[in-house]
């Protein structure tokens, strides 16, 4: 009977402090609220999208908690990455990105590329190095930089582009929820407040 009451009480502790934590998150301090949504590219899906730069430490900082999501990912929820190409620099990494994948390579990449700049300590953040980079992957140099400057990727960099001054941002990482919110920081708190939103999003439907 003890074991019982003693297990009620610590899922009634439980439920709780979830329903706190969630009332905690505050529009204008936790999260940003949009005035005008963007137009999601699924409408029947909720869409989560990254803004992230490989050079950002506080992008690599929260890439492990949205890992951690992704694995268990809801079957409504439709997430996107984007490259930010908001300067000169950051639209190299947007370019390699976009590259890797029209090459067949960024899923095995991506984790490793982040790692290997800020673990690693390696300066790969512009067209010379991520050519070499993304040779170990059976890219050849010539072969990246020719995809690196194509149409299909130059058209995708505009995209990233246009949607990044839709959603006015400042900085990365920057995490939007369905067009309507915006969330940043680095951390797994970033991540519940992500969740809190999509289920928000979700009961709204």
């Amino acid at each position: 009977m003890k074991k019982f009451l003693l297990g009620s009480i610590a899922t009634a502790v439980l439920a709780f402090s979830g329903s706190a934590m969630a009332a905690q998150f505050v529009a204008g301090t936790d999260y940003t609220v949009i005035p005008k949504p963007i137009k999601v590219e699924r409408p029947g899906k909720i869409e989560v999208r990254e803004f992230f730069w490989y050079g950002c430490p506080h992008c690599f900082k929260l890439e492990p908690h949205m890992q951690a999501w992704l694995k268990q990912l809801p079957k409504d929820v439709r997430f996107v990455r984007t490259p930010a190409a908001m300067n000169p620099l950051w639209e190299q990494g947007a370019r390699a990105y976009y590259a890797s994948e029209a090459l067949g390579v960024r899923q095995q990449a991506h984790l490793q590329l982040f790692h290997d700049i800020h673990a690693g300590q390696k300066n790969i953040l512009e067209q010379g190095a991520f050519a070499k980079f993304y040779t170990r992957y059976g890219v050849p140099e010539a072969k990246f930089n020719s995809t690196f400057k194509s149409f299909g990727v130059s058209s995708k960099i505009a995209q990233a582009k246009s949607l990044a001054a839709q959603y006015q941002l400042s900085g990365v990482p920057a995490i939007t929820v369905n067009g309507k919110y915006i969330v940043q920081g680095e951390d797994a708190r970033t991540v519940e407040i992500v969740k809190y939103l999509v289920d928000k999003e979700r009961k709204a439907k």
